[in-house]
């Protein structure tokens, strides 16, 4: 899942005056799924800052192969700043992200995912991680499936993309599993340690 932390760089002065970016669409996913199995995603607020960090520093070894941003462990700080920025994107239309919870651990976070309007108009893309003790349990399928309606029921969107590395098998059984076709094979640069530079590009459409 696109998942990106604050990093310590130093930047040159920002202008004085920064465009605001452009919504994605006019309306709103739902903040709340309730889902077969116990399986729920809620959007992510500043007050999950908390479980979300420790479930990211828990599963850091499970991540780092495929997530760039899972190559260091998260200070909290840092965490509480990705959801602070989380809420703000959703706010202004850009990006919805969402944990994952589970009935039977009430006030754990099990993984994450994202709506993410970076691939251009009409169109979001999902991403998603779900923690190593309980992959394989078809989380991924089932919260990814429900966020690729919801994407689909916003007003002006009419195409859902999920992108994964070629070698990443786990990631892209999910698209394959809900219907997604393969549209393409891109090249893309390498930052993980444990991808090929070889991206699928899976596309639901309306």
């Amino acid at each position: 899942m696109s998942h990106p932390q604050s990093r310590s760089c130093k930047y040159p002065p920002a202008p004085l005056h920064v465009p605001a970016p452009t919504a994605v669409t006019a309306g709103r996913p739902p903040e709340e799924l309730r889902l077969p199995g116990g399986i729920s995603l809620l959007r992510r607020r500043s007050t999950h800052a908390v479980a979300l960090n420790k479930a990211v520093r828990a599963n850091l070894d499970h991540l780092r192969p495929w997530m760039e941003w899972a190559a260091e462990p998260p200070t909290r700080a840092q965490t509480a700043e990705l959801a602070r920025a989380g809420s703000l994107a959703w706010e202004a239309g850009t990006d919805f992200m969402y944990l994952v919870g589970l009935d039977a651990e009430p006030g754990g976070v099990v993984g994450a995912l994202g709506l993410h309007g970076r691939i251009g108009p009409g169109a979001l893309e999902i991403g998603y991680w779900v923690a190593a003790r309980h992959a394989g349990r078809g989380i991924a399928t089932t919260t990814a499936g429900a966020l690729t309606e919801a994407a689909l029921a916003l007003p002006g969107i009419a195409r859902v993309e999920i992108h994964c590395d070629e070698a990443n098998g786990a990631s892209a059984a999910v698209p394959r599993k809900l219907g997604y076709r393969l549209d393409r094979v891109a090249e893309a640069a390498v930052r993980a340690p444990a991808e090929t530079g070889r991206q699928l590009i899976w596309i639901r459409e309306a």
